[in-house]
């Protein structure tokens, strides 16, 4: 590890997740900033963070800082993101990384020009059975990738003020669930060549339900579907010419997979013992990042974070979906 120390900006329920995480894996945090004090001065007392700030602006200006997490709601992270990186702050950005490309690549464009690390916190990448669903797939197992598919799928509240039905929020299925899936399908099978969606929408105006079918480089393709309304299995599956990989639910947190035969013989078969949520993974990674002087994660490199949400906002085109004062 490098000894970084970390600032979280925004004290919600996600910021509490990975917290914990940096605690349990034993990173350093060293400060917390909320818009209202006592907020972050809570948040402080309850992970035992030396630093509490009543605004964004005064966490990313203290000295002790030295990589910020953004974990606000994601109308917020471009503007957050850029706070940060202009007072010499690396930046971890939770998922979905901005509303749409234009912002991310602004992100990436000030990271890049300040010298500093600019990563999306898609924390299931860096999980333990991930990390071995690529080395299998680069050792060859499965021959010809054919088809990815994956799920996630959640029951939640259907309250307008809800934040997953608010457009002003960017709300919707798509950018707070289906991210998780089509990340993964990008992971295993490149950007995709062609986009077909279709959606349900809510009365808000925001999806609630979406599908997509994508034709990845060699004619490969991936389906994903996203809810809001209703929880699935939540599992996901590689089909190749000579094995498939099989990820139990919940396939984007840590958990199991087996490697299979086209007859149904058991080839692997790998489980996941983990303290915490696994949110520190992405933390760990961040820092040997920094320690080793890259700007870029390679297991999501930056400009694949903007592609992936250019093919967001193409999603979103196709059903219909826009949210109110994008850049």
């Amino acid at each position: 590890m490098t000894g970084l120390h970390w600032g979280i900006l925004a004290t919600g329920g996600i910021a509490h997740a990975f917290t914990s995480d940096l605690r349990t894996a034993g990173l350093d945090v060293a400060a917390v900033g909320s818009r209202r004090i006592e907020s972050a001065r809570e948040f402080a007392a309850t992970y035992d963070i030396p630093h509490a700030h009543g605004s964004y602006e005064e966490l990313v200006s203290d000295p002790t800082v030295d990589i910020v997490y953004i974990a606000t709601p994601h109308p917020g992270h471009v503007d957050n993101a850029l706070l940060a990186l202009d007072h010499g702050k690396h930046v971890l950005v939770e998922k979905p990384f901005t509303l749409n490309e234009t912002e991310a690549a602004i992100i990436r464009d000030r990271a890049a020009e300040k010298g500093l690390l600019a990563m999306e916190a898609m924390w299931t990448r860096y999980l333990p059975h991930m990390v071995r669903i690529r080395e299998i797939i680069a050792e060859g197992t499965l021959g010809e990738i054919r088809v990815v598919s994956a799920d996630h799928t959640q029951k939640i509240s259907t309250d307008p003020a809800h934040r997953l039905n608010a457009l002003e929020l960017g709300g919707g299925a798509l950018l707070d669930l289906g991210i998780y899936p089509i990340s993964f399908a990008v992971d295993v099978l490149g950007l995709p060549e062609s986009v077909s969606a279709v959606a349900r929408l809510s009365d808000t105006g925001s999806d609630a339900d979406v599908a997509t079918l994508f034709v990845h480089p060699g004619g490969a393709l991936s389906t994903t579907v996203s809810s809001s309304r209703g929880a699935g299995a939540n599992t996901a599956q590689i089909v190749g010419t000579e094995a498939r990989i099989e990820i139990d639910r919940v396939w984007y947190t840590p958990t199991s997979f087996r490697v299979v035969s086209p007859a149904g013989d058991l080839l692997e078969e790998f489980t996941t013992s983990i303290e915490g949520r696994g949110m520190q993974f992405q933390a760990e990674a961040a820092e040997r990042f920094v320690a080793a002087g890259v700007t870029s994660s390679d297991v999501l490199p930056i400009d694949e974070t903007v592609a992936i949400m250019g093919v967001l906002d193409e999603v979103r085109r196709q059903i219909g979906v826009v949210y109110p004062g994008e850049r």
